[in-house]
């Protein structure tokens, strides 16, 4: 059988039962780190996408609520891992527990105001970042984290292959096996985002590489710059970095994102 079950928060609106809230205290929110000049080194297209009309960043600030919305965000991820649990406490208690496969993801990441943005639609960290967690019987074991770069367009070859059935090579998307077997075997494959026609960002386990329509880049050095701070993109010693994660972008786009 396939069960597929999805859970709303932490979508819009964040309203939560109370006890998810209160887990929560205001006074103990940390906000993101946000550097004031951080889109200057942006192309028009980016800063765009950064301080569009919906994110509003500057009057959640100005009217003292970012730690509320933060405070909010949370309470709805609680929420949402409370009743994840269980789905999971109901399979711990049937006769499938020891021979049924569980994949745990979110659709997209999510900025709480990091470059002067809120929610999602960029190809920057924040919002291409999603948890993702598999548990395959006889093949993963318990509390191991793995740091290759993967795309949730693995998810299905993955499962084709867990459970035997035939292969399909018309699929795009590569089987995640190997890592879910040993989390540091090689991994040549970068993760790839397309948003809006001719926009793509390449992330490889320590970079990541951005080009949109209108030809801007940018390249960010996840080692020593985890929040993407500095645009390194025309910085000629990285050329060589830069030209090969290009290669990876796709010929073209033709599947707008609504």
């Amino acid at each position: 059988f396939f069960l597929a079950v999805g859970i709303f928060r932490p979508h819009v609106p964040w309203f939560n039962p109370r006890k998810y809230v209160e887990k929560y205290p205001l006074k103990d929110i940390r906000l993101p780190i946000v550097k004031d000049d951080d889109v200057n080194d942006l192309g028009p297209w980016a800063k765009k996408r950064a301080l569009d009309g919906n994110s509003k960043h500057e009057q959640l600030v100005q009217f003292g609520e970012w730690k509320p919305a933060v405070q909010a965000y949370l309470a709805s991820i609680s929420f949402a891992d409370a009743n994840v649990g269980r789905v999971l406490d109901a399979l711990d208690k049937s006769d499938y527990r020891d021979n049924t496969i569980v994949v745990f993801w979110s659709d997209h990441g999510y900025h709480l105001g990091e470059k002067g943005h809120w929610h999602k639609r960029t190809l920057w960290e924040r919002s291409t970042h999603v948890p993702f967690v598999v548990v395959a019987p006889d093949v993963t074991k318990a509390g191991t984290k793995c740091r290759r770069p993967v795309s949730l367009l693995d998810i299905y070859p993955t499962l084709v292959s867990l459970c035997g059935l035939d292969e399909r090579p018309e699929l795009e998307g590569h089987d995640l096996t190997p890592l879910l077997k040993s989390p540091h075997a090689d991994w040549p494959h970068p993760a790839i985002t397309t948003w809006q026609p001719g926009n793509h960002s390449v992330r490889s386990e320590k970079w990541r590489y951005i080009r949109y329509s209108t030809g801007a880049e940018e390249l960010y050095d996840h080692n020593s710059d985890p929040n993407e701070w500095h645009n390194l993109a025309d910085d000629k010693t990285h050329a060589e970095q830069k030209q090969a994660l290009a290669r990876h972008i796709p010929v073209a786009a033709t599947n707008e994102v609504p």
